[in-house]
């Protein structure tokens, strides 16, 4: 039977911009009427459209979903929904390290009021990092450009860090020399088959204490904002082993204050 294209897109359940879409793509074919220039569509034209449908429910993008419907073996059929399938996988794989990072990242916020000023011991894994500045002035380096865009892709899973150097902390400065960079964790470098070169540096896994500050955004890192967690590892016996870490938790911005958020890590024998 013929249909108009009013009548077809009811019965079919979609509109009349999606028929004129699914036209466009040589999906359906409709007949024009030249004594009246209207387009009639017949249940071939149903059975294509429904089946392109079905392509579309699975995934398969439009543009090869028409190439199915028109032109396809089993055999390409096959290959083609397995390879949306590892998609998919590859997706929810995703998708779910995601939620994991979200929930960490709740949790971290959830508990900086508890954790501020206060100091515990941690282990943490390797840490991938970039210096990207010198205090808070931004450093020109080509070298960089192409790791700095594929660490800013894999945010979350990369973070913003500090790095103040060993002896620079052993100085009587009241104010320290540090850099900021993208860092990520030796895991996740991993689960992301990310390659380094000599421009990455490699922080080994070691034992810190760790602690909560924060930060007017405008302020340098002082000797007085971490002397809290100097005091804790002198009082415990600790010796200092190394170039201190900081992680950024989160800025807030509120009553026209500025506030920055920092994990500090400072790393113990």
């Amino acid at each position: 039977m013929k249909y108009t294209i009013g009548e077809f897109a009811d019965m079919l359940g979609v509109t009349v911009d999606t028929l004129r879409l699914y036209e466009k793509h040589d999906i359906i074919k409709p007949i024009r009427d030249n004594r009246n220039n209207y387009r009639y569509f017949n249940d071939l034209d149903a059975r294509d459209l429904l089946m392109s449908r079905w392509y579309r429910s699975i995934e398969i993008p439009l543009q090869e979903a028409a190439i199915l419907t028109k032109d396809s073996s089993i055999d390409s059929i096959i290959e083609k929904i397995e390879e949306t399938q590892l998609n998919l996988e590859e997706e929810i794989k995703r998708k779910s390290m995601l939620l994991n990072k979200i929930t960490e990242i709740n949790d971290s916020l959830r508990a900086i009021e508890n954790k501020l000023n206060k100091c515990e011991k941690r282990k943490l894994p390797g840490i991938y990092r970039i210096k990207q500045t010198s205090k808070n002035t931004l450093l020109k380096d080509d070298h960089l450009r192409s790791i700095v865009d594929t660490w800013m892709n894999i945010l979350p899973f990369s973070f913003y860090s500090c790095k103040i150097e060993y002896q620079e902390f052993l100085s009587n400065k009241d104010s320290f020399g540090y850099s900021w960079g993208l860092a990520i964790f030796e895991d996740c470098i991993n689960d992301f088959e990310i390659k380094t070169d000599s421009n990455v540096e490699y922080i080994e896994s070691k034992t810190y204490i760790y602690s909560v500050i924060c930060n007017s955004q405008e302020d340098y890192i002082t000797r007085k904002s971490l002397q809290h967690i100097v005091d804790y590892i002198e009082k415990n016996g600790y010796s200092i082993a190394g170039d201190i870490i900081g992680k950024i938790i989160v800025n807030e911005k509120f009553n026209n204050e500025s506030k920055g958020y920092l994990e500090i890590y400072i790393p113990i024998q």
